[in-house]
């Protein structure tokens, strides 16, 4: 039997591709620029781990769990939130100069990564590596001026946090729409039952107000207390019922 849920594929995700590109470089950065040891050194390398397992583990758990993977999703976006913030204090503690969004630097980056973004299909971009990845932004990311690794990781940052934005919305509208993990599974669980007891192919009918899939319920009050209909499995937003 097929999951109910596909899960994982994370590697696909060019928000996963970015967050590892971010990590890898906040890690050589910290260890050339940063004493090692230092308290800021670990927080910047642990948030941008953090950015990039959370939105794998959030993949991973797509298939079981709706809100868990929000959740995790949304805790990547809070991680290189804090990045963004210690990569801005580095260099303005520094005296060294951020790039405007618009500048020809900034944007010269940023191209990189449009480039790639608006190829919606991802089996429209070819299959690449890690190293892949990071090499199309290493003339900046290992450069000897920390003041350009710095900026150029603002920017990568930047293009993680929207396309994490993206991704929040559409699973905010995905969970609206079809609801989470508990009620599809409850929905094919009672389109089996139904099934071998009537033989259909297709026993569910769909709400005729909102064309949600109808659930099996029993009366438990009132005149028809007792006997069976079909209500909204949207309820109690939707109150459609079609008698039995």
């Amino acid at each position: 039997m097929a999951k109910i849920r596909p899960s994982g594929g994370y590697r696909d995700l060019r928000s996963f591709q970015i967050a590892t590109i971010i990590y890898d470089a906040t890690y050589w950065f910290c260890e050339r620029f940063l004493e090692p040891r230092s308290r800021m050194s670990d927080q910047m390398v642990q948030a941008a781990r953090s950015g990039r397992q959370n939105i794998a583990e959030g993949s991973r758990a797509s298939a079981t769990s709706s809100q868990t993977e929000l959740r995790l999703v949304n805790v990547a976006r809070s991680s290189l939130d804090e990045l963004l913030l210690d990569y801005e204090d580095f260099l303005r503690h520094r005296h060294m100069q951020q790039w405007d969004p618009d500048s020809p630097e900034a944007m010269a980056v940023r191209r990189v990564g449009q480039n790639r973004t608006d190829q919606s299909d991802p089996s429209d971009q070819p299959n690449q590596s890690d190293a892949q990845h990071y090499a199309l932004y290493a003339g900046w990311l290992d450069h000897v001026d920390p003041a350009i690794r710095a900026n150029a990781l603002l920017c990568l940052i930047n293009q993680a946090n929207y396309l994490l934005d993206r991704q929040i919305e559409a699973l905010e509208a995905k969970f609206i729409e079809e609801g989470g993990y508990s009620e599809q599974l409850a929905v094919a669980r009672l389109a089996r039952r139904t099934a071998n007891r009537s033989g259909q192919t297709d026993p569910i009918p769909a709400c005729p107000q909102c064309g949600k899939p109808m659930a099996l319920r029993t009366a438990q009050k009132g005149k028809r207390a007792g006997t069976q209909f079909w209500g909204c499995s949207g309820y109690p937003d939707c109150k459609g019922v079609i008698d039995i």
